[in-house]
């Protein structure tokens, strides 16, 4: 493979440098025959933590379809993926070099008639462990749990799972090396997936203070998914009729985002970009997550770390454009840190040292 050339600031440190691709990794020594392919601001590929490959709103779609939605989000920046649950097995993309690296968590995992249908593994909680243990072997390293939905006897959000079942999910993932995450709206599911050891919560609009302080002290990441966060309104319209709480419910909780995922910014959560691609919202939206976590409090630069060196390193990629990691790169032609907006249109996407963008 011939050797080739990018000039520019590589983030995060926004030192200027010549970037070589050479066999697809990464070197800053000179190749003197290196061909000049772009100069702008060089990031470590983007990362969407929380899409949904394989999925569509009624739920799982064939392989082509999930091709066009790793190549939408790829065509965006997004080179790596935390697909939080999907229906569908897409395994496959392992074996693509031109579509973005995949994490899987396998399938949802929630309990009886409390989720979207035909996403997820709907089971009860004496079997949540069993679950958890086949897909933390069927997945790469990673499970999702549905944490609350709506309970039709009470006609409101309530928890999935009874704490003595997460204790023993988490030590079944714990045990085969793979991280628990899990879907929660409201608050009262809160409290005992945090206490049991879960490694990750999804949206988090139902925190408080002192849940906050406890993801802190245990590691505990937020992935808020803050563009679905606008969705709740129309959440809120369409259960109003025959869930009347839940609709308030969802409509107080919207109302009051900013502030939970603001506080759990300012106290030292560690917060990673996801857009819940695959459902309602389609895939490619990387950039428009990034630009809606500022409007919660982060900086330019933590919001874009969220969706990039930081997030990298959270899923396991430490390299970050070092000396000998894999050539997986956006090179943007302004600065992204001085305006977001440019995360829209990637001047060029190199995925495995290729040029794909």
């Amino acid at each position: 493979m011939s050797a080739l050339r990018f000039r520019g600031a590589v983030l995060p440190d926004g030192e200027p440098r010549d970037l070589y691709v050479v066999d697809g990794t990464v070197t800053y020594d000179k190749v003197a025959s290196a061909e000049l392919v772009s100069e702008g601001w060089i990031v470590p590929g983007l990362v969407d933590a929380h899409c949904h490959v394989g999925l569509d709103e009624h739920g799982a779609v064939p392989e082509d379809v999930q091709e066009r939605q790793a190549l939408a989000d790829r065509d965006a920046g997004a080179l790596l993926l935390r697909d939080c649950g999907s229906a569908a097995d897409t395994s496959w993309i392992h074996d693509r070099d031109d579509l973005p690296r995949l994490i899987r968590a396998g399938r949802h995992i929630a309990r009886t008639r409390r989720y979207i249908r035909n996403y997820a593994h709907e089971i009860e909680p004496e079997d949540l462990a069993t679950y958890v243990s086949r897909e933390a072997e069927r997945g790469d390293g990673w499970v999702k749990l549905v944490g609350d939905w709506i309970e039709r006897g009470s006609g409101d959000l309530a928890p999935s799972w009874p704490r003595e079942s997460l204790d023993q999910a988490m030590r079944a993932a714990h045990e085969r090396g793979a991280r628990v995450t899990a879907h929660v709206f409201g608050e009262q599911a809160l409290p005992d997936l945090i206490g049991s050891g879960i490694d990750c919560i999804e949206h988090g609009t139902g925190l408080s203070t002192d849940l906050i302080d406890a993801m802190v002290a245990n590691g505990v990441a937020l992935v808020p998914t803050v563009k679905q966060l606008d969705n709740f309104p129309q959440y809120a319209a369409a259960g109003r009729e025959r869930f009347p709480d839940y609709a308030d419910h969802m409509e107080a909780l919207y109302a009051s985002r900013r502030e939970v995922i603001g506080a759990a910014y300012e106290a030292g959560v560690a917060i990673y970009a996801g857009t819940d691609a695959g459902g309602v919202l389609p895939h490619g939206l990387i950039g428009e997550e990034v630009l809606e976590l500022t409007t919660y409090g982060l900086s330019a630069v933590d919001a874009l770390g969220a969706a990039s060196w930081r997030a990298r390193s959270w899923l396991g990629l430490d390299d970050n454009l070092a000396e000998g990691s894999t050539a997986d790169f956006v090179v943007f032609a302004d600065n992204p840190l001085e305006d977001l907006s440019v995360l829209r249109k990637p001047a060029r996407i190199v995925l495995r040292g290729r040029v794909v963008g």
